[in-house]
């Protein structure tokens, strides 16, 4: 019971890492706020999660607004009176396109989603944690954010750059007041993100599989164990770090 009594604010909770990791919070004993633009998958992942044997509650957040993500770290001080951990996870990977053909709106919706949406959440989180003696962030990456990737996807590449470096920043900022944040930069790990780059053809899954040294995909629950501990206080000493969750991708 990694979380026992904690609260947290899970992004992107509709589906995938997302919902992966609130079933893992849930069985580690996480009270929790769900947010998500998906009303039907993110209500699907807090009754999942309350048959779990915890209080989840979903709040529609559109990570690129201020006010729905005041809104909803609002709503984790209302219901349960305060913050102890947070996992920013929402994003998107935006349109295939090679960077000369690229357009702005790709640009500027991946980046939206992607960075600007992890640095609202950080904001309003820190706020709360200050008040309340400090806590865990964790934000998602990806191995895209540790190495360069050549699918089409330089936006998606920039972005989540960006979030290692602002994980890093708001790690040092905050590293003498009780919070800690880190990021996760995840590999091959079957979603629906994942099975729209099967479907444009970008990858089969034995190829994606070939590319982890453990020659498989990761799943959803397996991050969301990293995230969990990461968020316990088993890691405490643990700060501003990008942990790679992608079966050996970035070690050769």
């Amino acid at each position: 019971m990694l979380l026992e009594g904690k609260v947290a604010i899970i992004t992107g909770a509709a589906s995938g890492i997302g919902r992966g990791a609130a079933m893992v919070f849930a069985r580690h004993g996480a009270r929790l706020v769900l947010g998500d633009i998906d009303e039907a998958g993110g209500e699907e992942t807090a009754k999942a999660a309350t048959e779990a044997g915890t209080e989840a509650l979903f709040v529609r957040t559109d990570v690129t607004s201020a006010s729905d993500v005041e809104a909803m770290v609002r709503t984790a001080m209302d219901r349960f009176g305060g913050l102890d951990c947070a996992f920013n996870n929402a994003g998107i990977e935006g349109a295939q396109q090679p960077l000369a053909e690229s357009t702005e709106d790709t640009w500027d919706q991946v980046n939206a989603v992607n960075l600007k949406g992890v640095w609202l959440c950080l904001r309003s989180e820190v706020a709360l944690m200050l008040r309340s003696g400090g806590g865990a962030i964790v934000n998602t990456s990806s191995v895209a954010g540790l190495v360069g990737i050549p699918f089409g996807l330089s936006a998606y590449t920039a972005s989540k750059h960006g979030v290692i470096g602002l994980t890093k920043a708001a790690a040092l900022e905050y590293a003498t007041a009780g919070i800690r944040v880190n990021a996760i930069c995840p590999g091959g790990i079957r979603t629906a993100m994942f099975d729209r780059a099967l479907s444009a053809g970008i990858v089969t899954v034995e190829q994606a599989a070939a590319l982890q040294p453990v020659n498989r995909l990761g799943t959803p629950e397996e991050v969301g164990q990293t995230v969990a501990w990461l968020c316990s206080d088993e890691s405490s000493f643990i700060t501003g770090h990008a942990m790679a969750v992608d079966g050996g991708y970035v070690a050769r």
